[in-house]
């Protein structure tokens, strides 16, 4: 049952070796982290590390756009890519299942985006303690909800990936498909969703904020992130609003990856070829 998993996504770790993939979503990651860390209080006219707090909040902003996009971009010809070239045609004569396939695809991605997320965020937190002196028993809780919930994150959108994919019969289709699910699930849902947690207004329940919260994983990323390092003045923050405690919050990220996996593997078996 699992040899085949891992085969497959050994052949996915490789590939994505080869076309330097591990190393330009590295790259992109590590340099947004140590920026933020080191030179994001330059517009302030001074060089300082920010408080724990605000740097967290400022860490899960940034992944919250770049994790789900590059977790797309990796993933939107995982089954239309290789159906176009005939090689999935080809891996399904084997004696494999559908669900083999799409396991070993996810694994395979998942452990690219586990590694470049581990780190980004691990080397942040290392050159912190160095040159900061920031007690590692301060940094290791934060960075651990940090780099946990990246990953979960991400399996969400490698998931929504393989959806587009299994669908579509052209690559450009969906990569178009995706890059509009992005903008509108991360970056419109998000921006509309925290302009309503700012704003004073009496029609919007409190219960229906936090469903709202639930329905996309990016806010819930953003919310667990809010919860694990609330400001000082918590009373006026935006983690004050949340009212769901951590371990529901990562409930709610594994049920979407659930749902998503099975989901897809609903559609890979629907699908002919």
């Amino acid at each position: 049952m699992f040899t085949p998993i891992l085969t497959i996504a050994s052949k996915e770790i490789k590939d994505n070796f080869r076309n330097r993939w591990v190393v330009f979503i590295g790259l992109i990651l590590t340099s947004l982290a140590l920026l933020i860390t080191f030179s994001g209080s330059v517009v302030s006219g001074q060089l300082v590390i920010p408080e724990l707090p605000m740097l967290m909040a400022s860490l899960s902003s940034v992944g919250v756009f770049i994790l789900p996009l590059t977790a797309i971009l990796l993933s939107y010809d995982s089954f239309i890519g290789e159906e176009e070239s005939g090689t999935l045609l080809l891996l399904l004569s084997y004696p494999l299942s559908r669900n083999q396939i799409l396991l070993g695809k996810f694994v395979g991605h998942i452990a690219v985006l586990a590694c470049t997320i581990v780190f980004s965020f691990g080397l942040t937190a290392a050159l912190i303690h160095l040159f900061a002196g920031t007690a590692i028993s301060l940094l290791l809780p934060l960075f651990s909800h940090l780099i946990v919930s990246s990953i979960l994150l991400s399996m969400c959108f490698v998931l929504v990936g393989y959806v587009v994919s299994l669908q579509v019969v052209e690559k450009a289709k969906a990569i178009a498909i995706l890059l509009f699910i992005w903008v509108a699930v991360v970056l419109v849902y998000d921006l509309v969703l925290l302009t309503l947690m700012v704003a004073e207004t009496a029609n919007l329940s409190n219960q229906l904020l936090q469903i709202l919260i639930l329905l996309n994983p990016s806010d819930i990323f953003r919310a667990l992130m809010l919860v694990a390092a609330p400001q000082l003045n918590s009373a006026d923050s935006l983690a004050a609003l949340i009212q769901w405690p951590l371990s529901s919050l990562y409930g709610a990220l594994l049920a979407w990856v659930s749902f998503m996996t099975i989901f897809a593997m609903g559609l890979f078996h629907c699908k002919r070829l």
